[in-house]
């Protein structure tokens, strides 16, 4: 059975069927030809896919993030993080890094990082000298660090499809995500410095480096409200995630007074669109998983990759290989939902704490969205540039070798994923 389903599901998605319609074809074609499955089963479990109050945060943190990248909080985080690494060889580029950690926790995508982020600092790297390639690849690769550092969207995936603590997942991410984001400072400088890039001379008084930070303050506080809020009991994620947007509208119409009713639409359209083609996703993932389980898949794996090897750290690379190739033609969501349900028993089997693969698994998929040939955030930043993908793809490459390096530290180092959730009582 698992040998017709993911066989059809790939037949249909090299046919450019989209994902979601791909993978109920896939399933009704599965059913079909194996027989004995009432279909009626395949629309219960859809249903059951979906029907679940973990979910409503995913809308719920998009539309988030729409408010906050529109109200004029991507110009306060940008001045910040000039300021703060104005002294730096290629400054402008490190900056870009560091705006991207800030927006981490308030968007929790890769996707709106590169388009918000990328959309304001690319033709601005372009314009004071630096390659467009060069910043291309910046702004992709420091995207990577929106999913790891909390919220994150695809935590909230992986929890209400997995049943592991998302406030565990959203503190295990802190440290990775934070090494990722020091990790891509390295080759930024080094290439800034070997390629001759401007740096910035400009000298910033107290009293601008204090209205920076002062301006900062709403960004900076809403990762601290969502956090603050789960960590002390007060809400649960999803319950965080709708804070966090009537925090958004507060600031936006009494602090920046930029919101209006036009725009609060326009993100909540874009937030429905977005969301849909996810929670689509996620539906039709599940009856996925329910056949994946009849058909045995994961024990046939596991019993396959023990009798190869009963290492774990040599199980937990050949998962890591296989991720990062698959994350290098599939979208990240559908990488989560199909395959987190078949390796997350395997590798728990060989003694991998739950909130520790979680964390090599989100890294994985959200490395991929860097990563050539496919990588979305490659795409999204050489359309802003208007330059080729083949050019990227080279450009990139230093920082997706510093990526896939912080995976594996995180990987076979379980303290840096582990160390906050356990000190904070989570797991």
């Amino acid at each position: 059975m698992g040998v017709y389903l993911f066989a059809f599901l790939f037949f249909f998605m090299a046919l450019g069927v989209p994902i979601a319609f791909a993978m109920a074809m896939g399933l009704a074609a599965t059913i079909h030809v194996w027989g004995g499955i009432s279909f009626s089963m395949l629309f219960q479990q859809i249903f059951q896919g979906i029907n679940s109050f973990t979910f409503i945060a995913v809308p719920m943190f998009i539309l988030a993030g729409e408010l906050m990248s529109r109200v004029g909080i991507i110009d306060d985080i940008l001045l910040l993080c000039r300021v703060v690494m104005g002294w730096v060889p290629g400054s402008l580029a490190n900056a870009n890094i560091v705006a991207s950690m800030f927006f981490a926790g308030v968007s929790g995508s890769a996707v709106a990082d590169t388009s918000a982020i990328g959309g304001a600092l690319i033709p601005a790297m372009v314009k004071e000298g630096y390659d467009d390639d060069f910043s291309v690849a910046v702004t992709a690769s420091s995207s990577v660090i929106g999913p790891i550092i909390p919220p994150s969207i695809g935590m909230v995936l992986y929890g209400a499809t997995l049943g592991t603590s998302i406030s565990a997942m959203f503190m295990g991410g802190l440290v990775p995500g934070i090494l990722l984001g020091l990790g891509l400072m390295i080759p930024a400088t080094y290439l800034s410095i070997k390629r001759k890039y401007p740096r910035n001379t400009e000298k910033y008084t107290p009293k601008q480096i204090t209205h920076a930070f002062v301006r900062a303050i709403p960004a900076l506080l809403m990762p601290v409200i969502i956090l603050g809020g789960i960590l002390g009991g007060v809400c649960s994620p999803t319950e965080a995630a709708s804070v966090a947007i009537l925090y958004s509208i507060i600031v936006g119409v009494f602090y920046y007074r930029s919101l209006n009713l036009k725009i609060l639409v326009d993100c909540m359209v874009k937030a429905m669109i977005q969301s849909g083609a996810v929670l689509l996703i996620a539906a039709v993932a599940c009856p996925v998983g329910w056949l994946v389980a009849m058909g045995k898949v994961p024990v046939i794996l596991a019993a396959f990759i023990t009798s190869i090897t009963s290492n774990k750290f040599i199980v937990l690379l050949l998962i890591n290989i296989f991720l990062l190739i698959l994350g290098c033609g599939i979208d990240a969501n559908v990488s989560l939902l199909i395959f987190a349900p078949i390796l997350a028993p395997l590798a728990v089997s060989m003694g991998v704490h739950p909130i520790h693969f979680a964390i090599i698994f989100i890294l994985n998929i959200t490395i991929g969205l860097a990563t050539p040939p496919y990588g979305v955030c490659l795409f999204i930043g050489s359309s802003i540039a208007k330059i080729p993908l083949s050019r990227t793809m080279k450009a990139v490459i230093p920082f997706c070798l510093v990526e896939i390096a912080v995976l594996l530290l995180t990987t076979y180092v379980p303290a840096i994923a582990l160390a906050v959730p356990r000190m904070l009582g989570l797991i």
